[in-house]
C-alpha cells in the first residue's frame, strides 16, 4: 500500500465540495447501511460541526474519518464513521486513519483524550491504538458496539 500515491486531506464541512460531500456520504452508506445491513439515518446532523479526513487515490475516495469536537457526542472529542473501500482493507489504511484522527484531535482540541463508539468486533484494533473498553456492549443500529476511551 505504501507504493500507492494516497492523498490525505482534512476539511471542515464548509470546505467540502458538493462532489466530496456526495462521495463521503455514498462511501459511508455503502459500508454502514448496505454492506453491514444496518438500516439507520447516516445523516445525523453532526457533519456540519465536524472535521473530515478524506483519503483519495487518483481522485477516488477510498477512506474516510469524521472528528467530532468535545461536548457534541461525548465530553471528549470523538472519531467515528471510519470507512475504507473493501478492496483496500487490510493494508493499514485504517490504522493510519485512526492515528491521523488522534493527532488532529490533539492539535485542534489540546487534549489526547478521545471517546468512540466502536463496533464490538473491532475492540482489539482500537486497543492497539490505546483505547480501553468503558462499559458494556450495547446495540447501536442493530450492531453490537462498545464505548471505548483513550485518556491522556
Amino acid at each position: 500500500m505504501s507504493k500507492l500515491n494516497l492523498s490525505w486531506s482534512w476539511k471542515t464541512f464548509d470546505q467540502l465540495s458538493k462532489e466530496e460531500l456526495y462521495e463521503l456520504l455514498s462511501l459511508r452508506q455503502s459500508i454502514f447501511v448496505v454492506e453491514q445491513k444496518s438500516w439507520y439515518l447516516d445523516a445525523d446532523g453532526l457533519d456540519s460541526c465536524s472535521l473530515h479526513l478524506l483519503v483519495k487515490l487518483n481522485d477516488i475516495l477510498l477512506g474516510y474519518l469524521r472528528l467530532l469536537p468535545p461536548k457534541v457526542k461525548y465530553d471528549t472529542p470523538s472519531i467515528g464513521r471510519i470507512a475504507i473501500l473493501e478492496n483496500y482493507r487490510g493494508n493499514k489504511i485504517g490504522s493510519r486513519l485512526v492515528k491521523e484522527g488522534m493527532q488532529k484531535s490533539s492539535e485542534t482540541f489540546s487534549t489526547h483524550s478521545l471517546t468512540i463508539s466502536a463496533q464490538e468486533y473491532l475492540i482489539k484494533f482500537y486497543e492497539a491504538h490505546g483505547f480501553k473498553v468503558f462499559g458494556e456492549v450495547y446495540d447501536e443500529d442493530g450492531i453490537p458496539h462498545v464505548q471505548m476511551v483513550k485518556d491522556e
